[in-house]
């Protein structure tokens, strides 16, 4: 099951992937939520190869994934790679300047089953697509619109 959008921001590609590559904020939002992370790699710095084994409540059950950025081009975009027992996990994000202080942002998220269970869910989730093509574009929004508010 695949979800994208584009969304334009007003912000220069530079400090949208700064602030989208901002690894304690992240950490710290993700706690907020009561998502648990816990880097992986020894890399010093941020690039392609860092890692995350990250928990989180998903349908009244803890759930396990680890997640790994598999590019990290400052100028093109970044790709992550999330496996869980069920679920393979691919998000990408593009940035493309359109002007200077504005950015487009381009996502897509693809969820591949991984066992029959998995199917079967995904299978019953294309029932209510419309719903959830909604639900990820108002929050890819909001996060945005977010990141916004902040670089102001």
């Amino acid at each position: 099951m695949k979800f994208s959008n584009r969304v334009d921001v007003a912000m220069a590609a530079e400090p949208l992937f700064d602030q989208l590559t901002d690894i304690a904020a992240i950490e710290r939002a993700a706690m907020r939520k009561g998502v648990t992370m816990r880097r992986l790699d020894t890399l010093q710095g941020l690039g392609a190869g860092m890692s995350w084994d990250v928990g989180f409540m998903l349908r009244g059950r803890e759930r396990q994934m680890i997640v790994d950025v598999t590019r990290f081009d400052r100028h093109a975009g970044i790709d992550y790679a999330g496996t869980s027992p069920s679920f393979q996990l691919t998000l990408t994000l593009e940035f493309t300047e359109l002007a200077p202080g504005r950015t487009r942002l381009a996502t897509a998220l693809e969820v591949r089953p991984r066992t029959l269970g998995a199917r079967l869910l995904l299978q019953s989730a294309r029932l209510g697509r419309t719903n959830l093509d909604r639900r990820y574009d108002e929050r890819i929004k909001a996060f945005l619109r977010e990141l916004e508010a902040r670089a102001a």
